[in-house]
């Protein structure tokens, strides 16, 4: 006789075999129930694993030059456009400023020409001052000026064409500032005092030295003093109405050798012995000198001065020494 042995009951299988959802088909708590479900214990199943860590990230790809590729070469071309750099021509102001690049010396000027081919360029400058346009004067003017200076010849006659051509510069604006060197530097030749006399030079010198500056005008004074040493050109400047009243006016607006020039002219005016001088009267331009040698005055323009103030003294009146020698004589 069979022996009946109770049928065990087998737990049903989970839906899914994997280690999160294993517990899904397990009853779950209640706040009925305070017991746990019991977990299952097979043997044949392990414990669920913890999930593996992510991967890392994989390293930065390394730099390479920009003739390595192509691709790298486009990739750097197109940063360069959307993120101009700091030397991008799109974005001039950040440009770094170029290094300035160093003072060149002035260019000298061309030597004077000798004095064996100056004939020939007071020749030229004749021609040019007499029938060129105003550039072909002004040319003449600075050519004959860098000839001339700064070492002038002493010894070369000036023609008389060519010196009533700078006189003629001397009233035009563009060319009185060179007339006026080249004027000086031909009457440093004792020779060509006579010639520049003749030319009108003193009457033009005394018309627009009002008008020069400063340099230009303590020029025009120089020459006219070497020009009254001879006997035309003191007469001359006696005889020019303007003459008192225009030294007078120099005297006092410079300073240093230009006042000293205008002394010295009237010194010649005054103390030449000639006609009596109408344009002003002696007091007055004694008063006007005296303030003029308070001021900055050189040694020479003082001894000047003081001469000139004793010719003022003594200018109009009656010579007693030839009135004694004519009342023994009868």
């Amino acid at each position: 006789m069979k022996s009946h042995h109770p049928k065990l009951k087998t737990q049903p299988r989970p839906l899914f075999s994997c280690g999160f959802f294993c517990h899904c088909t397990q009853s779950v708590l209640s706040p009925t129930n305070s017991h746990s479900p019991p977990l299952p214990l097979t043997p044949e199943e392990p414990p669920p694993q913890p999930p593996p860590p992510p991967p890392p990230p994989p390293p930065p790809p390394p730099h390479q030059p920009e003739s390595s590729s192509s691709s790298s070469s486009t990739s750097q071309s197109f940063t360069q456009w959307k993120f101009p750099l700091p030397t991008s021509p799109l974005h001039p102001r950040f440009r770094t400023d170029p290094k300035p690049e160093p003072d060149l010396p002035p260019q000298p000027l061309p030597p004077p020409i000798p004095f064996t081919s100056l004939q020939e360029l007071f020749h030229l400058a004749e021609l040019q001052l007499s029938s060129g346009s105003d550039s072909d004067r002004l040319a003449a003017l600075y050519l004959l000026e860098r000839s001339l200076l700064p070492n002038p010849p002493s010894d070369q006659a000036c023609q008389p064409e060519l010196m009533r051509g700078v006189v003629g510069n001397l009233k035009n604006k563009a060319g009185a500032k060179p007339a006026t060197k080249i004027l000086l530097a031909l009457c440093l030749a004792e020779s060509n005092r006579r010639v520049a006399v003749e030319a009108g030079a003193v009457g033009a010198v005394i018309e627009v030295v009002a008008e020069l500056d400063g340099a230009a005008g303590e020029r025009a004074l120089a020459a006219l003093e070497l020009m009254c040493t001879v006997a035309e050109g003191a007469e001359e400047t006696r005889a020019h109405a303007l003459a008192v009243p225009v030294m007078v006016t120099m005297m006092g607006q410079m300073a240093g050798r230009g006042k000293e020039y205008a002394i010295s002219v009237l010194a010649v005016i005054y103390g030449g012995g000639g006609q009596p001088v109408l344009a002003a009267p002696p007091e007055e331009v004694a008063r006007a000198v005296e303030l003029a040698l308070q001021g900055n005055c050189t040694p020479r323009g003082r001894r000047k001065g003081t001469q000139l103030l004793k010719s003022l003294k003594e200018y109009g009146q009656p010579d007693t020494t030839q009135d004694e020698m004519d009342g023994c004589d009868s």
